[in-house]
């Protein structure tokens, strides 16, 4: 009995100890501008949580975003006006790709 419970103990120690190590990656949200100077930079909310990334040749990505269901508005130059993209959805480890985002 005394041997189980130490194997036991081992096990949940070595699993507590991995885990301890583990880091949050979360996911990205990527897309692109057009025309590339339209804007100066991208904010993503969820919740209490807000983002924000500078927009680079008409390229950004936003990073580390939490999994989950994100508003992300392009916050556009005059005389170009803001976009806003509802229920985008963000998984941990993975990308999600916005595409090509046409600014009026």
């Amino acid at each position: 009995m005394k041997r189980t419970t130490f194997g036991l103990s081992a096990l949940v120690a070595l699993v507590v100890g991995a885990l301890a190590f583990t880091t949050f990656d979360g996911g990205t949200i990527s897309g692109k501008i057009t025309p590339a100077d339209g804007a100066s930079e991208v904010w993503a909310i969820s919740g209490m949580d807000t983002l924000k990334a500078p927009i680079t040749d008409g390229a950004f990505s936003v990073q580390p975003a939490k999994a989950g269901s994100y508003t992300v508005i392009i916050d556009a130059k005059d005389p170009y006006k803001d976009a806003t993209l509802k229920d985008v959805k963000v998984e941990d480890g993975k990308v999600t790709d916005l595409g090509e985002i046409k600014l009026d």
